[in-house]
């Protein structure tokens, strides 16, 4: 694991995909999340991102156990928190592995169990004023 943050300022995919990279990775697979400018057919005007004070080291963990469990040769992960506007990145992840199908199947099961599991709550803010919590079970 090289890189596992919370952040409160724009986040970089470059800076991401060069943590993982590696002579010895056959493979890295990169994930991006952005703001859409919707949900559920509802337009979307901001969002902001709430995290516990555990969530660092639960992404940490997460990014450790990926590495781990598929054999990978470097992982990185880091999330947005504060208010983000429609366009901004809110989430990226990577992950490099000697091949490309380890290296697709744990980026997938980085971004999935992130969000999943790390205490990150999104609050929506909608076109009429309305809003909502999302993952705040």
């Amino acid at each position: 694991m090289r890189l596992a943050e919370l952040r409160d300022t724009p986040l970089s995919v470059d800076e991401v995909l060069n943590a993982v990279g590696d002579p010895a990775a056959g493979g890295i697979s990169l994930f991006v999340g952005a703001v859409r400018d919707h949900d559920r057919c509802r337009p979307v005007v901001r969002l902001g991102y709430s995290a516990h004070p555990s969530a660092s080291a639960e992404l940490r963990h997460i990014a450790e156990k990926v590495a781990a469990s598929f054999g990978a040769t470097a992982v990185a992960a880091v999330h947005r928190v504060g208010d983000l506007a429609v366009g901004d990145l809110a989430v990226v992840v990577a992950v490099s592995c000697p091949h490309r199908a380890e290296a697709f199947d744990a980026c997938r099961a980085l971004i999935d169990d992130l969000k999943r599991s790390v205490p990150i709550w999104k609050h929506q803010e909608f076109a009429g004023g309305e809003s909502e919590w999302v993952n705040s079970a």
